[in-house]
Protein backbone atom coordinates (compact mmCIF):
# COMPACT_ATOMS: atom_id res chain seq x y z
CA UNK A 1 0.00 0.00 0.00
CA UNK A 2 1.38 3.41 -1.01
CA UNK A 3 1.73 5.89 1.86
CA UNK A 4 0.23 9.40 1.49
CA UNK A 5 3.71 10.93 1.29
CA UNK A 6 4.91 8.62 -1.48
CA UNK A 7 5.42 10.35 -4.79
CA UNK A 8 3.82 8.95 -7.92
CA UNK A 9 7.28 8.44 -9.39
CA UNK A 10 8.31 6.12 -6.54
CA UNK A 11 5.13 4.08 -6.93
CA UNK A 12 5.61 3.97 -10.68
CA UNK A 13 9.22 2.83 -10.25
CA UNK A 14 8.03 -0.01 -8.07
CA UNK A 15 5.44 -1.06 -10.65
CA UNK A 16 8.09 -0.93 -13.37
CA UNK A 17 10.44 -3.16 -11.38
CA UNK A 18 7.66 -5.70 -10.84
CA UNK A 19 6.83 -5.56 -14.57
CA UNK A 20 10.44 -6.19 -15.55
CA UNK A 21 10.71 -8.98 -13.00
CA UNK A 22 7.83 -10.76 -14.74
CA UNK A 23 9.26 -10.02 -18.19
CA UNK A 24 12.90 -11.03 -17.69
CA UNK A 25 13.03 -13.55 -14.82
CA UNK A 26 11.77 -17.11 -14.86
CA UNK A 27 8.11 -17.17 -13.73
CA UNK A 28 9.04 -19.93 -11.27
CA UNK A 29 10.89 -17.24 -9.26
CA UNK A 30 7.88 -16.43 -7.12
CA UNK A 31 7.21 -13.31 -5.06
CA UNK A 32 5.21 -12.81 -1.89
CA UNK A 33 2.05 -10.67 -1.87
CA UNK A 34 -0.60 -9.79 -4.43
CA UNK A 35 1.32 -6.59 -5.06
CA UNK A 36 4.97 -7.63 -4.62
CA UNK A 37 7.05 -5.66 -2.15
CA UNK A 38 9.96 -3.96 -3.94
CA UNK A 39 12.77 -3.79 -1.40
CA UNK A 40 14.92 -0.65 -1.45
CA UNK A 41 17.16 -0.57 1.63
CA UNK A 42 17.48 -2.12 5.09
CA UNK A 43 19.18 -1.65 8.44
CA UNK A 44 19.37 -4.22 11.25
CA UNK A 45 15.80 -5.43 11.99
CA UNK A 46 14.13 -3.03 9.54
CA UNK A 47 13.54 -2.99 5.79
CA UNK A 48 12.13 -0.19 3.62
CA UNK A 49 10.38 -0.62 0.29
CA UNK A 50 10.91 1.60 -2.73
CA UNK A 51 7.93 3.72 -1.68
CA UNK A 52 9.60 4.55 1.63
CA UNK A 53 7.49 2.35 3.87
CA UNK A 54 9.27 0.84 6.89
CA UNK A 55 8.80 -2.78 7.98
CA UNK A 56 9.87 -4.78 11.00
CA UNK A 57 11.49 -7.79 9.34
CA UNK A 58 10.76 -11.05 11.14
CA UNK A 59 11.65 -13.35 8.24
CA UNK A 60 15.10 -12.04 7.31
CA UNK A 61 15.37 -13.11 3.69
CA UNK A 62 14.26 -16.69 4.42
CA UNK A 63 16.05 -17.29 7.73
CA UNK A 64 19.25 -15.61 6.54
CA UNK A 65 19.72 -12.24 8.25
CA UNK A 66 21.18 -13.53 11.49
CA UNK A 67 22.89 -10.41 12.84
CA UNK A 68 20.79 -7.68 11.24
CA UNK A 69 20.49 -6.17 7.78
CA UNK A 70 23.65 -4.38 6.62
CA UNK A 71 25.24 -4.76 10.05
CA UNK A 72 28.17 -2.30 9.94
CA UNK A 73 30.41 -4.74 11.83
CA UNK A 74 30.05 -7.08 8.86
CA UNK A 75 29.68 -4.71 5.91
CA UNK A 76 32.73 -2.64 6.90
CA UNK A 77 34.91 -5.73 6.58
CA UNK A 78 33.26 -6.70 3.30
CA UNK A 79 33.99 -3.23 1.87
CA UNK A 80 37.62 -3.38 2.96
CA UNK A 81 38.09 -6.85 1.45
CA UNK A 82 36.54 -5.83 -1.90
CA UNK A 83 39.25 -3.20 -2.25
CA UNK A 84 41.98 -5.65 -1.22
CA UNK A 85 41.28 -9.01 -2.92
CA UNK A 86 37.95 -9.94 -4.43
CA UNK A 87 38.54 -13.28 -6.14
CA UNK A 88 41.14 -16.00 -6.63
CA UNK A 89 39.25 -19.35 -6.84
CA UNK A 90 40.36 -22.28 -4.69
CA UNK A 91 43.48 -22.70 -6.85
CA UNK A 92 45.22 -20.00 -4.80
CA UNK A 93 45.18 -20.05 -0.98
CA UNK A 94 44.42 -16.76 0.71
CA UNK A 95 44.22 -15.49 4.26
CA UNK A 96 40.44 -15.04 4.30
CA UNK A 97 39.53 -18.63 3.42
CA UNK A 98 41.94 -20.23 5.91
CA UNK A 99 40.90 -17.85 8.69
CA UNK A 100 37.27 -18.81 8.20
CA UNK A 101 38.02 -22.54 7.95
CA UNK A 102 40.07 -22.34 11.16
CA UNK A 103 37.25 -20.54 12.95
CA UNK A 104 34.70 -23.11 11.80
CA UNK A 105 36.90 -25.89 13.16
CA UNK A 106 36.78 -24.14 16.54
CA UNK A 107 33.00 -23.80 16.76
CA UNK A 108 31.84 -27.10 15.26
CA UNK A 109 31.19 -30.07 17.56
CA UNK A 110 33.41 -33.12 17.88
CA UNK A 111 36.15 -33.65 15.31
CA UNK A 112 34.53 -31.70 12.47
CA UNK A 113 37.67 -29.90 11.33
CA UNK A 114 37.73 -29.88 7.53
CA UNK A 115 35.59 -27.59 5.35
CA UNK A 116 34.67 -27.48 1.67
CA UNK A 117 33.19 -24.11 0.72
CA UNK A 118 30.34 -23.64 -1.74
CA UNK A 119 27.93 -20.88 -2.78
CA UNK A 120 24.69 -22.16 -1.26
CA UNK A 121 23.00 -24.70 0.93
CA UNK A 122 22.00 -26.70 -2.13
CA UNK A 123 25.64 -27.18 -3.11
CA UNK A 124 26.65 -27.91 0.48
CA UNK A 125 24.12 -30.74 0.64
CA UNK A 126 25.24 -32.05 -2.75
CA UNK A 127 28.85 -32.15 -1.55
CA UNK A 128 27.92 -33.99 1.64
CA UNK A 129 25.97 -36.70 -0.16
CA UNK A 130 28.67 -37.02 -2.82
CA UNK A 131 31.33 -37.61 -0.18
CA UNK A 132 29.12 -40.04 1.75
CA UNK A 133 28.62 -42.14 -1.36
CA UNK A 134 32.36 -42.09 -2.07
CA UNK A 135 33.15 -43.28 1.44
CA UNK A 136 30.50 -45.99 1.59
CA UNK A 137 30.00 -49.22 -0.31
CA UNK A 138 26.33 -48.17 -0.56
CA UNK A 139 24.61 -45.57 -2.75
CA UNK A 140 21.49 -45.37 -0.59
CA UNK A 141 20.55 -42.22 1.31
CA UNK A 142 17.65 -41.86 3.75
CA UNK A 143 15.97 -38.48 4.24
CA UNK A 144 12.77 -37.38 5.95
CA UNK A 145 9.34 -36.52 4.59
CA UNK A 146 8.61 -32.77 4.62
CA UNK A 147 12.33 -32.10 4.10
CA UNK A 148 13.72 -29.38 1.87
CA UNK A 149 17.34 -29.72 0.68
CA UNK A 150 17.62 -27.23 -2.18
CA UNK A 151 16.90 -26.64 -5.85
CA UNK A 152 19.29 -28.93 -7.77
CA UNK A 153 18.19 -32.29 -9.12
CA UNK A 154 19.75 -34.28 -6.29
CA UNK A 155 18.54 -31.81 -3.66
CA UNK A 156 15.03 -32.03 -5.11
CA UNK A 157 15.30 -35.81 -4.79
CA UNK A 158 16.12 -35.44 -1.09
CA UNK A 159 13.31 -32.90 -0.69
CA UNK A 160 9.97 -34.44 0.24
CA UNK A 161 7.25 -31.90 -0.59
CA UNK A 162 5.44 -32.20 -3.92
CA UNK A 163 5.54 -28.49 -4.78
CA UNK A 164 9.37 -28.50 -4.67
CA UNK A 165 9.90 -31.82 -6.49
CA UNK A 166 8.36 -31.18 -9.90
CA UNK A 167 10.19 -31.55 -13.20
CA UNK A 168 12.21 -34.70 -13.81
CA UNK A 169 13.48 -35.34 -10.31
CA UNK A 170 15.64 -38.46 -10.10
CA UNK A 171 15.08 -40.27 -6.81
CA UNK A 172 17.26 -43.34 -7.38
CA UNK A 173 19.12 -44.04 -4.17
CA UNK A 174 17.01 -41.78 -1.96
CA UNK A 175 14.30 -43.06 0.38
CA UNK A 176 12.16 -41.08 2.81
CA UNK A 177 11.16 -41.97 6.35
CA UNK A 178 8.44 -40.41 8.47
CA UNK A 179 9.07 -36.98 9.88
CA UNK A 180 8.66 -36.32 13.61
CA UNK A 181 5.68 -34.07 12.92
CA UNK A 182 4.03 -34.34 16.32
CA UNK A 183 1.14 -31.97 15.54
CA UNK A 184 0.15 -34.18 12.58
CA UNK A 185 1.61 -37.48 13.69
CA UNK A 186 1.71 -39.85 10.69
CA UNK A 187 1.02 -42.73 13.07
CA UNK A 188 -1.89 -40.92 14.75
CA UNK A 189 -0.20 -41.18 18.14
CA UNK A 190 0.43 -38.61 20.87
CA UNK A 191 3.77 -37.65 22.37
CA UNK A 192 5.15 -38.78 24.81
CA UNK A 193 2.94 -41.88 25.05
CA UNK A 194 3.95 -42.72 21.47
CA UNK A 195 7.45 -43.72 22.54
CA UNK A 196 8.72 -41.68 19.56
CA UNK A 197 7.59 -44.48 17.27
CA UNK A 198 8.25 -42.36 14.17
CA UNK A 199 12.00 -42.72 14.79
CA UNK A 200 11.66 -46.47 14.28
CA UNK A 201 10.40 -45.85 10.76
CA UNK A 202 13.95 -44.92 9.75
CA UNK A 203 14.97 -48.51 10.43
CA UNK A 204 11.91 -49.85 8.62
CA UNK A 205 12.72 -47.75 5.55
CA UNK A 206 16.35 -48.96 5.58
CA UNK A 207 15.17 -52.56 5.77
CA UNK A 208 12.53 -52.25 3.03
CA UNK A 209 13.54 -49.42 0.66
CA UNK A 210 17.34 -49.71 0.57
CA UNK A 211 19.94 -52.46 0.15
CA UNK A 212 20.00 -52.84 3.93
CA UNK A 213 23.11 -50.72 4.23
CA UNK A 214 23.13 -46.96 3.69
CA UNK A 215 25.68 -44.32 2.77
CA UNK A 216 24.01 -41.58 4.82
CA UNK A 217 21.03 -40.20 6.63
CA UNK A 218 20.41 -36.47 6.09
CA UNK A 219 18.01 -34.30 8.07
CA UNK A 220 17.36 -30.74 9.16
CA UNK A 221 17.27 -30.53 12.98
CA UNK A 222 14.21 -28.31 12.48
CA UNK A 223 12.58 -28.66 9.09
CA UNK A 224 12.58 -25.18 7.58
CA UNK A 225 10.39 -25.08 4.48
CA UNK A 226 8.46 -27.96 6.05
CA UNK A 227 7.08 -25.47 8.56
CA UNK A 228 9.63 -25.48 11.40
CA UNK A 229 8.74 -29.06 12.35
CA UNK A 230 10.65 -29.66 15.58
CA UNK A 231 11.30 -33.25 16.74
CA UNK A 232 10.96 -34.30 20.39
CA UNK A 233 14.13 -34.51 22.53
CA UNK A 234 14.66 -38.27 22.09
CA UNK A 235 14.16 -38.42 18.34
CA UNK A 236 17.63 -37.87 16.89
CA UNK A 237 19.38 -40.03 19.51
CA UNK A 238 17.22 -42.96 18.45
CA UNK A 239 17.75 -42.23 14.76
CA UNK A 240 21.51 -41.82 15.22
CA UNK A 241 21.81 -45.33 16.70
CA UNK A 242 19.78 -46.78 13.83
CA UNK A 243 21.87 -45.00 11.19
CA UNK A 244 25.10 -46.27 12.73
CA UNK A 245 23.76 -49.82 12.97
CA UNK A 246 23.27 -49.80 9.21
CA UNK A 247 26.64 -48.29 8.31
CA UNK A 248 25.49 -44.76 7.52
CA UNK A 249 26.95 -41.33 8.05
CA UNK A 250 24.79 -38.78 9.84
CA UNK A 251 24.51 -35.49 7.91
CA UNK A 252 22.98 -32.54 9.75
CA UNK A 253 21.52 -29.99 7.33
CA UNK A 254 22.14 -26.76 9.26
CA UNK A 255 21.33 -24.38 6.41
CA UNK A 256 18.56 -22.80 8.48
CA UNK A 257 19.38 -23.94 12.02
CA UNK A 258 23.10 -23.13 12.05
CA UNK A 259 25.08 -20.26 13.54
CA UNK A 260 23.20 -19.82 16.79
CA UNK A 261 19.71 -19.67 15.31
CA UNK A 262 18.27 -22.19 17.82
CA UNK A 263 19.86 -20.53 20.88
CA UNK A 264 22.89 -21.25 23.12
CA UNK A 265 24.46 -23.77 20.71
CA UNK A 266 26.22 -23.00 17.44
CA UNK A 267 24.38 -25.72 15.52
CA UNK A 268 20.86 -27.05 15.82
CA UNK A 269 21.75 -30.72 16.10
CA UNK A 270 23.65 -29.95 19.30
CA UNK A 271 20.27 -29.28 20.94
CA UNK A 272 19.60 -33.01 20.54
CA UNK A 273 23.06 -33.88 21.95
CA UNK A 274 24.24 -35.47 18.71
CA UNK A 275 27.60 -35.03 17.00
CA UNK A 276 27.08 -35.65 13.27
CA UNK A 277 29.62 -36.89 10.75
CA UNK A 278 28.97 -33.89 8.53
CA UNK A 279 27.37 -30.48 8.87
CA UNK A 280 26.10 -28.45 5.94
CA UNK A 281 25.41 -24.75 6.34
CA UNK A 282 24.65 -21.51 4.50
CA UNK A 283 22.09 -18.68 5.01
CA UNK A 284 22.87 -17.04 8.40
CA UNK A 285 26.49 -18.06 7.93
CA UNK A 286 27.00 -15.05 5.64
CA UNK A 287 24.13 -12.81 6.81
CA UNK A 288 23.01 -12.45 3.20
CA UNK A 289 26.31 -13.00 1.41
CA UNK A 290 26.06 -16.14 -0.80
CA UNK A 291 28.12 -18.81 0.93
CA UNK A 292 27.77 -22.43 1.91
CA UNK A 293 29.97 -25.05 3.55
CA UNK A 294 30.25 -28.78 4.12
CA UNK A 295 32.21 -29.55 7.28
CA UNK A 296 33.44 -33.01 8.23
CA UNK A 297 36.25 -34.90 9.92
CA UNK A 298 39.78 -35.14 8.55
CA UNK A 299 39.32 -38.89 8.14
CA UNK A 300 36.27 -38.49 5.89
CA UNK A 301 37.63 -35.51 3.96
CA UNK A 302 40.72 -37.55 3.08
CA UNK A 303 38.50 -40.08 1.32
CA UNK A 304 37.21 -37.69 -1.33
CA UNK A 305 38.05 -39.28 -4.67
CA UNK A 306 39.65 -37.34 -7.49
CA UNK A 307 40.32 -33.62 -7.72
CA UNK A 308 38.02 -30.89 -6.49
CA UNK A 309 37.88 -27.15 -7.11
CA UNK A 310 35.40 -24.35 -6.58
CA UNK A 311 35.50 -21.16 -8.61
CA UNK A 312 33.55 -19.12 -6.07
CA UNK A 313 33.45 -21.30 -2.93
CA UNK A 314 35.44 -19.66 -0.16
CA UNK A 315 35.69 -16.42 -2.09
CA UNK A 316 37.77 -13.88 -0.08
CA UNK A 317 34.85 -11.47 0.27
CA UNK A 318 32.33 -14.08 1.40
CA UNK A 319 34.89 -15.67 3.72
CA UNK A 320 35.57 -12.34 5.43
CA UNK A 321 31.82 -11.77 5.77
CA UNK A 322 31.21 -15.16 7.39
CA UNK A 323 34.13 -14.73 9.78
CA UNK A 324 32.76 -11.31 10.74
CA UNK A 325 29.33 -12.84 11.41
CA UNK A 326 30.85 -15.39 13.79
CA UNK A 327 32.75 -12.60 15.58
CA UNK A 328 29.56 -10.54 16.03
CA UNK A 329 27.75 -13.57 17.46
CA UNK A 330 30.61 -14.12 19.90
CA UNK A 331 31.20 -10.50 20.88
CA UNK A 332 27.52 -9.74 21.45
CA UNK A 333 26.71 -13.11 23.03
CA UNK A 334 23.92 -13.61 20.51
CA UNK A 335 23.49 -17.31 21.15
CA UNK A 336 22.40 -16.45 24.68
CA UNK A 337 20.26 -13.56 23.44
CA UNK A 338 18.62 -15.92 20.97
CA UNK A 339 17.76 -18.29 23.79
CA UNK A 340 16.44 -15.60 26.15
CA UNK A 341 14.56 -13.44 23.65
CA UNK A 342 13.51 -16.50 21.65
CA UNK A 343 11.95 -18.03 24.77
CA UNK A 344 10.12 -14.77 25.40
CA UNK A 345 8.96 -14.74 21.77
CA UNK A 346 7.61 -18.26 22.18
CA UNK A 347 5.74 -17.23 25.34
CA UNK A 348 4.10 -14.30 23.54
CA UNK A 349 3.11 -16.53 20.62
CA UNK A 350 1.48 -19.00 23.01
CA UNK A 351 -0.55 -16.06 24.33
CA UNK A 352 -1.67 -15.34 20.77
CA UNK A 353 -2.73 -18.96 20.42
CA UNK A 354 -4.92 -18.63 23.51
CA UNK A 355 -6.58 -15.61 21.91
CA UNK A 356 -6.95 -16.71 18.28
CA UNK A 357 -8.63 -20.03 17.38
CA UNK A 358 -6.98 -19.84 13.96
CA UNK A 359 -3.67 -20.88 15.55
CA UNK A 360 -3.54 -24.64 15.94
CA UNK A 361 0.08 -25.08 16.94
CA UNK A 362 3.08 -23.04 18.06
CA UNK A 363 6.52 -24.61 17.60
CA UNK A 364 10.17 -23.97 16.96
CA UNK A 365 13.25 -23.03 18.93
CA UNK A 366 15.20 -19.83 19.55
CA UNK A 367 14.74 -17.41 16.67
CA UNK A 368 12.87 -19.99 14.61
CA UNK A 369 9.21 -19.86 15.63
CA UNK A 370 6.12 -20.95 13.73
CA UNK A 371 2.34 -20.77 13.88
CA UNK A 372 0.33 -23.48 12.13
CA UNK A 373 -3.04 -22.09 11.09
CA UNK A 374 -6.13 -24.31 10.97
CA UNK A 375 -9.80 -23.85 10.21
CA UNK A 376 -10.77 -25.96 13.20
CA UNK A 377 -8.58 -27.10 16.08
CA UNK A 378 -10.40 -30.42 16.45
CA UNK A 379 -10.12 -31.49 12.82
CA UNK A 380 -6.82 -29.61 12.24
CA UNK A 381 -7.95 -28.80 8.72
CA UNK A 382 -5.23 -26.57 7.22
CA UNK A 383 -6.06 -22.92 6.55
CA UNK A 384 -3.82 -21.86 3.62
CA UNK A 385 -6.20 -19.09 2.51
CA UNK A 386 -6.11 -17.55 5.98
CA UNK A 387 -2.31 -17.87 5.94
CA UNK A 388 -2.12 -15.86 2.73
CA UNK A 389 -4.47 -13.29 4.19
CA UNK A 390 -2.33 -13.00 7.30
CA UNK A 391 0.80 -12.40 5.24
CA UNK A 392 -0.98 -9.59 3.38
CA UNK A 393 -2.44 -8.02 6.50
CA UNK A 394 0.89 -8.22 8.36
CA UNK A 395 2.65 -6.54 5.43
CA UNK A 396 0.05 -3.76 5.40
CA UNK A 397 0.57 -3.32 9.14
CA UNK A 398 4.35 -3.10 8.77
CA UNK A 399 5.51 -6.63 9.66
CA UNK A 400 7.29 -9.09 7.35
CA UNK A 401 6.78 -12.80 8.05
CA UNK A 402 7.13 -15.96 5.98
CA UNK A 403 5.15 -19.08 5.31
CA UNK A 404 5.79 -22.76 4.66
CA UNK A 405 4.53 -26.24 5.38
CA UNK A 406 3.25 -28.94 3.08
CA UNK A 407 -0.19 -27.30 3.06
CA UNK A 408 1.02 -23.71 2.89
CA UNK A 409 -0.57 -23.00 6.26
CA UNK A 410 2.42 -22.33 8.52
CA UNK A 411 3.67 -18.86 9.42
CA UNK A 412 7.46 -18.93 9.74
CA UNK A 413 9.33 -16.27 11.69
CA UNK A 414 13.11 -15.96 11.96
CA UNK A 415 14.10 -12.46 13.08
CA UNK A 416 17.74 -11.40 13.52
CA UNK A 417 19.36 -12.90 16.59
CA UNK A 418 20.19 -9.47 18.03
CA UNK A 419 16.61 -8.25 18.41
CA UNK A 420 15.26 -7.25 21.82
CA UNK A 421 12.13 -8.12 23.78
CA UNK A 422 10.66 -4.77 22.71
CA UNK A 423 11.00 -5.88 19.08
CA UNK A 424 9.14 -9.06 19.98
CA UNK A 425 6.40 -7.05 21.69
CA UNK A 426 5.97 -4.91 18.58
CA UNK A 427 5.92 -7.94 16.28
CA UNK A 428 3.32 -9.67 18.46
CA UNK A 429 1.22 -6.50 18.57
CA UNK A 430 1.24 -6.35 14.77
CA UNK A 431 0.53 -10.07 14.50
CA UNK A 432 -2.39 -9.75 16.89
CA UNK A 433 -3.82 -6.86 14.89
CA UNK A 434 -3.33 -8.75 11.62
CA UNK A 435 -4.92 -11.96 12.93
CA UNK A 436 -7.96 -9.95 13.99
CA UNK A 437 -8.27 -8.69 10.42
CA UNK A 438 -8.24 -12.16 8.82
CA UNK A 439 -11.65 -13.31 7.63
CA UNK A 440 -12.34 -16.99 6.97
Amino acid sequence: MTSPTTSLSESARGDEIVRKHKEFLWPSVTNYYQRPLVAHHASMQYLWDIEGRKYLDFFGGIVTIGVGHCNPKVTSKIKAQVDKLQHTSTLFPNEAIVNLAEKLAQITPGKLQKTFFTNSGTEANEAAILLARMVSDSYDVVALRHAYAGGSQLAKGVTAQAAWRKGGVITVGVAHAMSAYCYRCPLHLTYPDCGVACAGDVENVIQTATSGRIAAFIAEPIQGVGGFITPPPEYFKIVYRIVKNYGGLFISDEVQTGFGRTGKKWFGIEQWEITPDMITCAKSMGNGVPIGATITTAELADKFQGLNISTFGGNPVTSVAARAVIEVIEEENLRENTYVVGSYFRQRLEELKDKHALIGDVRGMGMMQALELVKDRKTKEPAPEATNQLLERARDNGLLIGKGGLYGNVIRMAPPMNISKSDVDEAVRLLDKSLTEVHL
